[in-house]
């Protein structure tokens, strides 16, 4: 027996793994340094002077230990705002990544979005190096490094489709989307490493790292197995208009192939992107913003806050990998979504609450709602995207999946955009009013799923 396919799944299944893990690697950075950008300068004494008769060190109202420009009173708007550039550009540029990818070679797609996210990213860092002090520099960078940054997921994506198929695809997806609180993870500790002494390396090692993978992906990704029909899209369908009812008779809508692909108006895909949108919002509120109210409710430095949040992706793996299993058994992904964002939002409520109580219930809480909220994320993005994406309708177009996944991702990443941008506005008026709106948006993917 021929034991290579198995050999070369594998072989993907580890690599695909590595180079999602580096993405998310890099984008966590920005999340742990927020709280060095902006310090509580209290600490910050001068000691007393001789004709002082005061014995105690006095404030001096000069020093200022924060980043400028974020040394404002608003630099939580500012904050968000960096947030929402990035999540802004990424939410755009997925519709146009998976169309582009349809039509390139994954691998050559894939390594050059890697090796211009390490320039941002590690453009950003230099921004301590060079001492730059602009807003403008900052959003800048982060709406390049969005735009870039889709190249990533529609084609890994795509890859592990073509080389899985349906037979426990819950389970495997599962298992290899962990790649995503992996890399939150590292992120974590890479920056937190460095944060306190000099955090432009907080972003130019995950630059220097996601770069490095970027060169072995063009080395070493095989993007199917032998050869198929994946132009089957522009002799069958090109220069035409499809229409699908027997597929969705409640959108009987003809696309033009040149602009999007057929596979929008497969059943499922509508619902599953709106569910995606609030549960991103949630997921996404958690990965920019949590080691900040660590930093503010537990009054910790960046450090032990930035390692604290990592719970929160330790929990993720457990859900991510409970959603696969249980959605394979029952064959019902959409039950197995819907049960797990009613269990998600009474969760985050008790989060709120137990993080006064110490770091004992502050632990426990966040391995469970990091469980809960990612569970139903990992699930859609992967999962059900790879169901929609070989759906029989399109024909046997591998490609296509490429589409389908950014189709449901864009509007995923529109909710990730938003919800780090409210979270800024709303932690002004005080921190429950971010748990109101992260609870109000699992209710609405509740009812949308």
């Amino acid at each position: 027996m021929d034991k290579r396919p198995a050999l070369y799944r594998a072989f993907t299944f580890g690599l695909t793994f590595l180079l999602y893990t580096s993405f998310h690697l890099s984008r966590k950075p920005i999340s742990i340094v927020k709280s060095e950008l902006h310090k509580n300068c209290s600490h910050v004494m001068e000691a007393p002077s001789e004709s002082s008769s005061s014995q105690q060190p006095v404030l001096h109202p000069e020093l200022d230990c924060s980043w400028k420009p974020f040394d404002r009173n608003n630099y939580k708007q500012l904050l968000g705002a960096m947030d929402y550039s990035f999540l802004c550009a990424y939410a755009i540029g997925m519709y146009l990544s998976g169309i582009i990818g349809e039509r390139l070679p994954i691998r050559l797609y894939l390594t050059v979005g890697m090796l211009t996210s390490g320039l941002f990213t590690c453009l950003f860092g230099l921004g301590y190096v060079y001492d730059v002090h602009s807003l403008g520099f900052y959003i800048f960078v982060q709406v390049a490094n969005g735009l870039v940054q889709t190249t990533g997921w529609p084609s890994v994506v795509t890859c592990i489709g073509n080389w899985f198929g349906k037979g426990r695809r819950g389970l495997i997806m599962g298992l290899w989307n962990s790649h995503t609180s992996v890399g939150n993870i590292l992120g974590s500790l890479i920056a937190g490493y460095y944060v306190s002494s000099n955090w432009g390396l907080s972003f130019i090692v995950p630059g220097v790292i996601i770069a490095a993978m970027g060169v072995i992906c063009f080395l070493f990704l095989i993007e199917q197995r032998g050869r198929t029909v994946s132009h089957q899209l522009h002799g069958s369908f090109a220069h035409s208009c499809e229409c699908c009812p027997s597929v969705c008779p409640s959108l009987r809508v003809c696309y033009s192939v040149t602009q999007v692909s057929p596979a929008v108006c497969l059943q499922g895909v509508v619902e599953f992107s709106l569910c995606l949108l609030f549960a991103k919002l949630v997921s996404y509120t958690f990965l920019f913003w949590l080691p900040l109210y660590i930093t503010k409710a537990a009054h910790l430095d960046a450090k032990k806050a930035g390692d604290l949040s990592t719970l929160f992706d330790v929990g993720g793996i457990v859900g991510g990998i409970l959603a696969g299993v249980l959605s394979d058994k029952m064959g019902k992904r959409a039950t197995t979504c819907a049960v797990m964002l009613l269990l998600a939002a009474p969760t985050l409520y008790g989060f709120s609450m137990m993080s006064q109580f110490g770091l004992g219930p502050t632990i426990g809480m966040l391995l469970v709602c990091g469980g809960l909220v990612n569970g139903p994320y990992a699930l859609i993005t992967t999962a059900v995207s790879a169901d929609l994406g070989t759906h029989k309708s399109l024909k046997g177009n591998a490609r296509a999946l490429s589409t389908v996944t950014a189709i449901i991702d864009g509007t995923g990443s529109v909710g990730a955009a938003v919800g780090p941008l409210l979270a800024g506005l709303l932690s002004a008026q005080g921190w429950d009013q971010v748990f109101y709106m992260l609870m109000t948006a699992d209710f609405l993917a509740l009812l949308v799923s």
